[in-house]
């Protein structure tokens, strides 16, 4: 199976329904899914049985901060966004994900001897979708 580094990864990022543009000065990016199980278990059954529930999913970036990157400036709590990843950059061939969701938090840290750092996460509404480029 092959590797990649993500040295080549794109995040970008649109008010709800607008053309998306790239944030600036990522360092790092996730797309976290999970699912609901529900439990079917009855009288009689000797172990616990499921079924599968809804499932949902987070998008954390992580980035330098940078007050002039207007994609940046957009990703305020409840906002709504369009996104696109592309873990391994966007040539022709390449993987990326797609959605919308909400602004859910926004943190910006600092110190003395360090960069200033922000850091965004996105609460998905409905379903990841994944492409090819």
């Amino acid at each position: 199976m092959a590797t990649a580094t993500g040295s080549s990864g794109v995040v970008k990022i649109a008010i709800d329904g607008g053309g998306v543009a790239v944030v600036g000065e990522v360092r790092s990016f996730s797309i976290e899914t999970s699912a609901d199980t529900i439990e079917d278990s009855v009288v009689g059954d000797l172990a616990r049985t499921y079924k599968a529930g809804l499932e949902s999913s987070t998008v954390s970036i992580e980035c330098y901060w940078d007050g002039a990157d207007a994609p940046q400036l957009v990703l305020d709590g409840r906002t709504n966004v369009d996104f696109e990843i592309y873990p391994t950059g966007t040539g022709t061939g390449e993987k990326y994900y797609t959605g919308d969701g909400i602004v859910t938090s926004k943190s910006i840290n600092t110190s003395f001897d360090g960069m200033v750092e922000a850091s965004f996460s996105i609460q998905v509404s409905g379903a990841v979708n994944e492409a090819s480029a």
